[in-house]
């Protein structure tokens, strides 16, 4: 879920509903297989291919939006029909909770998001299973279902309560990104570090490195995608286990603050992590991201227009509205060719490595914003096909695919068990 500079809404800037549109028809006709040779296709579907977020869950909370729909009028990015034309095995459901809409309830909330992938996942048992670790993963891709893993988007949503950390661990929560775009009591964010009048903390507080550490003891993946730079380097210095930037990209390419460093990706390298690349296209196109601070500004207004309104009136703020109002400024943007996400994941190969970039789409979170000729999960042979093409074997895609992912997954509960392990007295 982004929320660039350029938008004060709880969506990111995404393209027009007449395209997505007709792109959902062309996925209907292609089923995504379109210009793919038969050397990537077998390239793909013999991975495990994971996205590490997407943010149907606002869907199924605010849409009744059911993963199963084969309806091709649907705009969204996920579904099962999409997701097997796509072989994607694996995908981290992100549990996202707007700051603005709920506060005094972001744990409620929470609860509620998690709520709505369990239903999924017991309404299509025979496609879909809830996972919790790298065998499950591996379990489902062998019963040919999609893993349904979950992600909390947002360290408000622990209400600065280490239980509560604790308890989401326990409801199959395997990742947590340490701020949204808002600062937190414990975590400074990208989203808002130029704001004055927000209260910042140079970085992570000694509770936020506490909540770190909890993290790495659970066997939680700790994710710094929307932190900003200090507590990048905070993170860091804390943490005992490998990292994920879950939807994050190169800003040597487009000078996004969510997007990271060269520096930053070689110590995401030195500590085993991963940087899942975000499709959103002011992330990966840079000519892009200046044509939409324009537009943004007046996007904004319009959604902050239509919030005041909703909050005057004593309604609740829908998803579909606020989708719309974005989708018709959006409108005014080409999106980028494929090529521009494409650049992102072969600059982090370069400079980090190849066993450290992986996929964070951001599917529905961006809805249409993204590269030319990707619409849905259907369409993500077509990475494979451009890394083919770029010189990248069979090996490398399948790390980039999702083995990179599984690596740090495994680690991650490799260092858990260590910290949870029995001291042994010395006493003689």
């Amino acid at each position: 879920m982004e929320t660039p500079k350029l938008f004060l809404a709880p969506k990111v800037l995404i393209f027009s509903a007449f395209v997505i549109l007709a792109s959902a028809s062309a996925w209907a006709q292609s089923n995504g297989a379109s210009g793919i040779s038969a050397q990537a296709r077998a390239i793909h579907d013999s991975a495990i291919v994971i996205d590490t977020h997407a943010d149907t869950p606002q869907r199924f909370l605010d849409e009744n939006f059911d993963i199963g729909s084969t309806d091709p009028k649907d705009i969204g990015h996920i579904s099962l029909d999409k997701a097997r034309a796509g072989n994607l095995g694996a995908e981290f459901f992100s549990i996202w909770v707007d700051p603005e809409t709920n506060q005094g309830h972001f744990a409620q909330h929470t609860l509620d998001l998690i709520d709505s992938v369990y239903e999924q996942a017991a309404r299509h048992p025979d496609q879909m299973m809830m996972a919790f670790s790298v065998a499950d993963i591996e379990r489902a891709h062998k019963q040919k279902k999609l893993a349904a893993l979950m992600g909390i988007e947002g360290g408000h949503s622990v209400e600065n309560d280490i239980h509560l950390l604790r308890d989401f661990y326990r409801l199959g929560v395997r990742y947590m990104t340490l701020s949204w775009s808002n600062t937190n009591e414990w975590a400074d964010s990208s989203g808002d570090i130029d704001d004055p009048k927000i209260q910042h903390h140079n970085g992570l507080t000694d509770f936020g490195k506490q909540v770190v550490l909890e993290m790495n003891r659970l066997g939680m993946i700790v994710d710094i995608s929307h932190v900003a730079d200090k507590t990048f380097w905070d993170t860091i210095a804390t943490t005992r286990a490998p990292v994920i930037a879950s939807h994050s990209s190169a800003r040597a390419l487009s000078n996004h603050p969510r997007n990271m460093t060269d520096d930053m990706l070689r110590a995401v390298a030195k500590n085993g992590g991963v940087v899942d690349v975000n499709f959103y296209s002011g992330f990966v196109d840079e000519d892009y991201r200046k044509a939409s601070e324009p537009i943004g500004k007046q996007a904004a207004k319009d959604v902050k227009d239509y919030l005041e309104k909703q909050k005057a009136d004593g309604k609740a703020v829908t998803y579909i509205e606020v989708d719309r109002i974005e989708r018709e400024w959006a409108a005014k943007i080409p999106r980028p060719p494929l090529k521009s996400l494409i650049d992102h994941i072969d600059h982090i190969a370069k400079v980090a490595g190849v066993e450290h970039v992986g996929l964070g789409s951001d599917f529905d979170g961006v809805a249409g914003a993204t590269p030319q000729g990707i619409d849905s999960a259907a369409d993500l042979p077509k990475i494979t096909q451009a890394l083919l093409d770029r010189g990248y074997t069979t090996r490398d895609i399948h790390k980039i695919l999702g083995g990179n992912v599984l690596r740090v997954f495994r680690e991650v509960g490799r260092v858990s068990r260590e910290m949870q392990a029995p001291k042994v007295s010395s006493n003689k």
